[in-house]
């Protein structure tokens, strides 16, 4: 048999990670309570009270052990305005490590470990009027990886119970708790938790989800460590407290954990049921009610985490089935045939050692001990009931539900008509029957989002092909059926569609004709005739190059697969125009340098209307017969573009060399006496571009008087045109350079000084 609780399974993993705390911040806390017992009056009046305060800890988790001392704190007055009556300390808690007990059927447990720590201490306290007495117990913090509140691993936990003045007048015990929380429930698996608790004096006890309150928080550095957001609250701070902050909108104090159906706890039994549906660590908050009549007497609080698993069974009963209705609850239906092959799934199959097929059909039951598959022949439609049953009577045993539907049978038909040889839709017409009454229609015509919903439609194709199409039909029972069949629609296009629609051109004119129309591909037989004499077969759209001026008629026969046929002729589609000859003449033709450098052209082309010159990178124009001055050297690049009427081109480029020529004359006498005139002896003319310039100057003894490589350097007739006086007489000069082009030049002669 299965707990009565909940279906306890291996599970695949554990989600009790808790992080490592420094020092005394212990992120291992799981839960905790406060509870109270009256123990009698004494001699003063006072009412005598044992406190049991339990604390869980994961003790594999890290952090800090039990607190030894434990700070504790009483608190005098209202929820809400209270002062502290008393501060103390309870030493030596009674540390006892909780032992999951294995239910059936669990073939290994997880690596858990869980600690309760039992604090248990007396006060003798004056009986109070018209307040409360609030003993309290702080602490920080919580596992970093809880999913349901926001910044877990920065809140606390508070655990208080309230000694109220009706309490305390009747001299009332508070109700405990029976069972603590499962350690591990498991992901998609109903759950049955009973949280019920006792009362000692038989009062009515009411259950909720409430939430969790938070006490103490981060901060570890002194004095802030021992403050109401500190680890160790010293002592602990008193009402009002806060609550944890659920993370909303999917959580919530009623709501802690979400589920399918959500877990929820009842008012009246303390049962918590549900199925979780979501791994991971949640924090929840149980709170019950004491009522003695319509007097609320106390509230204990209790705050756990749940810690959900992916869980996987040893035993557990399971079919092919067509859906579910809940747990173990499959449902089967067959449509037109009532022997149905039911498929067993069932986990885990080593663990299997007895099943049982059984089935009501209604004047007889079928059982089946020895076949794994079970094949059930069903009288007639209808609805039947079974079970597979596996180690029925073991405690490892479960029970697979099998509701069946046999439904009359549903047959899938349709027929189709369109014109093979024109591209017009294809008519469809449901001939589908079934007892079951047919009531959805689900078409494909086997291309890309071509589909309908209507009984019975018509469709348009916009490729040729051998087209299948499937149509799918469901009645009222969902049983189903499908139909296909091949449509070869081939029609021909009706009407030709050619681009270009009219070319006018010059040669030799290359010509792609685009065949637009449809529907066409590559198995129809296409027939081209250009108009020159040149064809084109089996291609949907070619490429002709007209050599030739003239008018051509062309023309386009397609022939279907199925051997329909269409044709036409599109006359004077094609002009073609002689092309352009580029030509032209300049002037000067030689002879040119940077003295000589403006040229005429003229243009010498044929079939030209329209002219660009580019004249190299300096300048264009669209003047037929230009000139234009060229503003360097060098070797330039002319380019005439003509243009035909119907725009057609052609170019022509030629090359004009522009001589950087060098203009250079010595004088041959000179007057140095200072009147200004003629005083200095040097060449006149143009060298620009040159290179390496030299003049020297000797006198008749072969010695040199003046030697300079700045061309505008003259000779003054001193000495190296500073030292002494020259003498009247006749000297030697020799001039030497390299021209622009790298030509080398000398020139000789004499120069005569005359003072």
């Amino acid at each position: 048999m299965r707990a009565n609780f909940y279906r306890f399974l291996t599970a695949s993993f554990l989600f009790l990670f808790l992080l490592q705390g420094e020092g005394l911040f212990a992120r291992h806390i799981i839960g905790g309570e406060i509870t109270y017992k009256y123990l009698g009056t004494t001699p003063e009046g006072n009412n005598r009270y044992q406190f049991i305060m339990k604390i869980y800890r994961d003790c594999l988790g890290g952090g800090a052990g039990f607190d030894d001392p434990a700070e504790m704190a009483i608190y005098k007055g209202t929820y809400s305005d209270n002062v502290l009556y008393e501060s103390f300390r309870i030493f030596d808690p009674a540390i006892t490590r909780l032992q999951p007990v294995p239910p059936p059927c669990v073939s290994s447990l997880p690596n858990v470990c869980v600690e309760e720590g039992i604090y248990i201490f007396e006060r003798a306290l004056p009986i109070l009027i018209n307040e409360s007495y609030f003993v309290v117990y702080q602490r920080c913090c919580r596992n970093q990886t809880i999913r349901n509140i926001v910044t877990p691993g920065d809140i606390g936990a508070t655990y208080m119970v309230e000694l109220t003045a009706e309490a305390m007048q009747l001299k009332n015990s508070s109700p405990t708790f029976d069972n603590f929380p499962p350690i591990i429930i498991c992901n998609n698996i109903p759950l049955e938790f009973d949280h019920s608790a006792t009362d000692a004096d038989g009062d009515l006890i009411y259950y909720s989800f409430c939430s969790p309150l938070r006490g103490g928080g981060p901060l570890l550095n002194q004095p802030a460590l021992f403050t109401c957001n500190g680890a160790v609250p010293t002592p602990p701070c008193g009402p009002p407290f806060d609550e944890v902050p659920f993370v909303v909108p999917n959580y919530s104090p009623g709501n802690p954990m979400g589920g399918a159906p959500q877990i929820s706890i009842d008012n009246t039994t303390g049962m918590i049921t549900g199925t979780p549906t979501t791994v991971g660590q949640f924090v929840v908050g149980v709170c019950i009610q004491e009522f003695r009549g319509a007097t609320l007497l106390s509230t204990v609080r209790r705050d756990f985490q749940f810690n959900v698993a992916g869980c996987t069974p040893t035993v557990l009963a399971s079919i092919e089935s067509d859906s579910i209705s809940g747990p173990q609850r499959f449902i089967v239906k067959s449509c037109g045939q009532n022997t149905v092959t039911f498929q067993n799934l069932s986990a885990q199959k080593a663990s299997i050692f007895a099943f049982e097929w059984r089935f009501n059909l209604k004047t007889s039951t079928f059982i089946d001990t020895k076949n794994w598959n079970a094949s059930v022949t069903f009288p007639d439609t209808g609805f039947y009931s079974g079970a597979l049953y596996l180690n029925a009577g073991s405690p490892c045993s479960d029970t697979a539900y099998i509701a069946v539907n046999i439904f009359p049978e549903i047959n899938a038909d349709f027929n189709f008509a369109y014109d093979t040889c024109v591209a017009g839709p294809v008519q469809f017409t449901d001939l589908s029957s079934g007892e079951g009454g047919v009531n959805r229609w689900s078409w494909n015509f086997g291309v890309p989002n071509g589909t309908s919903k209507v009984q019975n439609p018509s469709y348009l194709y916009s490729i040729p092909g051998d087209h299948p199409v499937s149509l799918r039909v469901y009645d009222k029972n969902k049983c189903t059926d499908t139909k296909t069949k091949v449509v070869n629609w081939f029609p021909v296009p009706p009407l030709i569609i050619l681009q270009p629609s009219r070319y006018i051109g010059c040669t030799p004119a290359e010509i792609f004709f685009n065949n637009l129309s449809t529907p066409i591909d590559s198995t129809y037989a296409i027939e081209w005739t250009f108009g020159d004499g040149k064809t084109s077969s089996g291609i949907i759209s070619p490429t002709h190059i007209y050599e030739e001026p003239g008018l051509y008629d062309v023309s386009v026969a397609i022939t279907s697969p199925l051997g329909c046929f269409t044709a036409d002729t599109f006359l004077n589609l094609i002009r073609v125009e002689p092309s352009p000859v580029a030509d032209f003449s300049f002037s000067p033709d030689s002879l040119l340098s940077r003295f000589n450098n403006t040229v005429q052209f003229t243009d010498l082309s044929t079939g030209a209307n329209r002219w660009n010159w580019q004249f190299d990178k300096y300048a264009n124009t669209t003047e037929r017969n230009p000139s234009f001055t060229f503003p360097d050297t060098g070797l330039m690049k002319i380019t005439l573009i003509a243009t035909h009427p119907k725009g057609c081109k052609d170019s022509l480029s030629r090359y004009l060399d522009i001589s950087p020529v060098i203009r250079w004359y010595m004088p041959n006498a000179f007057t140095p006496n200072g009147d200004g005139q003629n005083d200095g002896f040097f060449g006149k003319g143009y060298l620009e571009g040159v290179s390496n310039y030299q003049m020297t100057i000797w006198n008749r003894w072969g010695e040199m008087v003046f030697d300079s490589a700045n061309p505008y350097e003259e000779w003054n007739g001193r000495q190296m045109n500073t030292g002494g006086v020259s003498p009247e007489g006749v000297y030697v000069y020799v001039v030497t350079f390299t021209g622009p082009r790298g030509q080398k030049e000398e020139f000789k002669g004499y120069a005569t000084l005359l003072r």
